[in-house]
């Protein structure tokens, strides 16, 4: 039975985007959806949950899965990040895998395409990072791809600037299923307003210290209240080794105070409110190798348990 309001030709369903890490997966996603949800990064690895997000249009509801990179795990955080790319082909209506626009195929690439032809989803192939490269390089890259599997479709885009992705969008339509919406039309996340702070705050830390910290930060949201206009919220940037905390709060707190500034705004800006923004540092050592820590800073590790 048809819901009053919605067109009986209306479509929707689930695609996951899937890549290499640093891609532009997340900045993609961002711009689609016109809400900075995701974190964006040069380093690569920085999304870590499957991060899902709603696109309504007039005509369909699409639901995004930005997955975390497909590489090669070190430690059980890497082993669940992969796990949860891989798992999710199968579990959506199509996939979009994203490449740099380039002719060569390495080795994490084919590791990808090994994946695809294992699954019946459709697959639409993007080239993302169009404008780093000249227009009529591009068909050359698509004829690369061409050659190694059968695409749905195949779409050069660039997310960063929107070039061509309207067009990418009414590829998708194409293949998502006949439904009702899975959300309302204002929906634009199903993630918690806590994760989506913990990690814009990851983020701002990510790139002021930039080669001097690996990506073993995490960050917990210790309280988050509303009083007045005023959102109030505690947080802690929590690091691997003593030596990374002093970098992490800098000279004089310095670092830290940074971090929170830059912070702020997108909060801000999420919450529609004014935000008090305090943030402290911890040391968990090898946090990334444990399943009760991973847990508690919400990655579960059930999701990413390899298959035996």
């Amino acid at each position: 039975m048809q819901e009053s309001g919605t067109p009986a030709n209306f479509r929707s369903g689930f695609v996951t985007l899937i890549g290499r890490p640093n891609v532009g997966k997340s900045t993609l996603m961002n711009h689609l959806i016109g809400q900075k949800i995701a974190i964006t990064s040069n380093k690569p690895q920085t999304t870590r949950n499957r991060i899902q997000t709603v696109l309504t249009l007039e005509d369909a509801q699409i639901v995004f899965l930005d997955t975390p990179g497909i590489h090669k795990s070190k430690n059980k955080l890497g082993d669940y990040m992969v796990n949860v790319a891989e798992r999710t082909l199968n579990e959506v209506d199509v996939v979009l895998w994203l490449v740099e626009p380039t002719n060569f195929i390495g080795a994490g690439e084919r590791h990808i395409i090994e994946q695809l032809k294992k699954t019946r989803t459709p697959v639409i192939l993007v080239i993302n990072k169009t404008d780093t490269v000249k227009r009529e390089e591009v068909f050359s890259f698509i004829d690369t791809y061409r050659q190694e599997m059968e695409f749905q479709e195949i779409v050069p885009v660039s997310a960063l600037k929107g070039d061509n992705t309207e067009e990418l969008v009414r590829c998708i339509v194409k293949y998502l299923p006949y439904g009702q919406p899975f959300y309302d039309e204002d929906t634009v996340t199903d993630q918690p307003m806590r994760q989506i702070v913990a990690e814009l705050i990851r983020e701002k830390a990510l790139r002021l210290l930039e080669d001097e910290i690996p990506h073993g930060i995490a960050v917990s949201i210790e309280s988050m209240k509303e009083r007045g206009s005023i959102c109030h919220i505690e947080a802690t940037i929590i690091c691997e080794r003593d030596s990374h905390k002093g970098i992490i709060i800098g000279k004089g707190g310095q670092m830290l105070k940074k971090i929170g500034s830059a912070a702020r705004p997108d909060i801000e800006d999420l919450l529609e409110m004014q935000v008090n923004l305090q943030l402290w540092v911890k040391v968990k050592k090898d946090w990334r190798d444990s399943d009760f820590l991973l847990k508690n800073f919400g990655y579960d590790p059930k999701e990413g348990k390899t298959k035996e």
